[in-house]
């Protein structure tokens, strides 16, 4: 479905909400993809979701939950007891059920999972097991092996006699009696090949597997370089746990992308997020800028004298910050995606740090030239023109260094530089900045 028709279904829906016609919505649902229902729900107000929620066929309530963004999905289930979260989940992959239920309290967790049928128990409580963000976590434990010894009339007849496979599956894996991984089968070969034919003649033998322990950036890493549909999930002794698909590499690389900028932020993924919660989450980010803005200006204040002898610092010192904090974050950006994608290592950091300083040393003369040849021009003054060249290049210098070693130290810290690394930078650059303009300033208008 298009962007453009899911937008009109939404106002559609809203638009049906407002007359009250409830079962126009309910006969609307029936005929719309969990994905879909799941876009309504989010484009509602809190209100609204309750009314729409009792609209939506118990049969589809799991796919949809599926489909919701986290806060959004703990909207729903805050109000559902355990017995239900394992009614509407009842049908939904082991993996799926997992992404479902583990952001909620361990005690309610449990008590899911003692609701649950006793094959979803054995699966969902085998992921639950790893810890969060690994593979293991990641991965659908509902695999189909077979043996190396049998034929592919035998692999065929046991397909046909499942009741369900697997969502998504491509391959059969091929296992010995200890269920060692020795293979792996594509459903285009058990279809194209001879009935007599056995899975150790034909099954692919090289083939890329995961730890149940690598992280999600390693298991998105794996999939993307090497263009992978599925891939086995395997303990260190080489035992099958499971398997992981693409669609779940989608949603990991989605979150991985959106998370840090909603958190730089204190903003959440859900638009109507209710006001309390809002309130609370952005004000918390509120708070640490003010913080650091009571920092920098306890610069300025240091050279308050200064200010009232040359007004015209007042104008020019906001420009020295702000091009230290531009500069600052270019290369925080640069250092964030290289090391998040494996490519700054201790043995290219030094090239990297001298290409930003190079690079940033001859900005700062260039701009500085520019800003000071309009500034002298602008008050009849020569000295600001070497006051601002002098400054400038400083900051810019200084935007180089804490652009690169700040990531380094917030990862060596285990914090996500890419969440704190923004407020940090442009604090160093508005100190660095106005203690180098007005510092010298100081010095040559005394």
């Amino acid at each position: 479905m298009t962007q453009g028709s899911d937008i009109s279904l939404s106002e559609e829906i809203q638009k049906q909400l407002t007359k009250k016609r409830f079962e126009l919505i309910r006969g609307m649902f029936n005929s719309m993809s969990p994905f879909d229902i799941a876009s309504a729900l989010e484009s509602s107000s809190p209100n609204n979701r309750r009314i729409l929620w009792e609209l939506v066929d118990f049969n589809v309530e799991g796919e949809v939950l599926n489909e919701l963004s986290i806060e959004v999905r703990e909207f729903f289930l805050s109000s559902m007891d355990a017995t239900e979260v394992a009614q509407v989940t009842e049908k939904l992959e082991a993996d799926e059920i997992v992404e479902i239920i583990q952001e909620l309290p361990e005690k309610v967790i449990r008590d899911v999972l003692k609701a649950m049928s006793s094959q979803n128990r054995k699966l969902v409580s085998k992921d639950l097991s790893f810890a969060k963000g690994t593979a293991g976590r990641m991965m659908n434990p509902d695999v189909v092996v077979v043996r190396p010894s049998h034929t592919i009339e035998v692999i065929r007849r046991y397909l046909r006699i499942r009741d369900e496979l697997p969502q998504d599956m491509d391959k059969v894996f091929v296992v010995n009696r200890n269920n060692i991984l020795r293979g792996n089968l594509p459903l285009t070969k058990i279809l194209s090949a001879k009935s007599s034919e056995k899975a150790e003649d034909l099954m692919i033998r090289k083939f890329h597997s995961l730890l149940a322990t690598n992280s999600e950036k390693e298991v998105d890493r794996l999939f993307e370089r090497n263009h992978l549909i599925s891939a086995p999930v395997t303990n260190d002794d080489g035992e099958l746990l499971g398997r992981i698909t693409i669609d779940d590499v989608i949603d990991s690389i989605k979150e991985e992308v959106d998370q840090p900028f909603r958190q730089i932020s204190g903003l959440s993924r859900d638009t109507f997020q209710e006001t309390f919660l809002a309130l609370r989450s952005r004000g918390l980010w509120l708070g640490a800028n003010l913080i650091t803005a009571l920092l920098a200006s306890s610069v300025i204040n240091l050279f308050q004298d200064t200010i009232e002898k040359v007004i015209f610092l007042a104008v020019l010192m906001p420009i020295i910050a702000s091009m230290g904090g531009v500069a600052a974050t270019q290369t925080l950006a640069i250092t964030v995606r290289g090391l998040a994608l494996g490519q700054i290592v201790s043995g290219n950091l030094r090239w990297i740090l001298s290409r930003e300083l190079i690079v940033s040393f001859w900005n700062g003369l260039f701009w500085s030239i520019i800003l000071g040849l309009i500034a002298s021009f602008w008050f009849k003054d020569f000295d600001i023109f070497l006051i601002i060249i002098f400054s400038m290049t400083i900051n810019l210098i200084a935007a180089a260094l804490s652009g690169i070693s700040i990531p380094l130290v917030l990862r060596k810290l285990k914090f996500d530089p890419a969440i704190g690394g923004g407020v940090i930078v442009t604090t160093v650059t508005d100190i660095v900045g106005f203690f180098t303009f007005l510092g010298v300033a100081s010095i040559v208008y005394a």
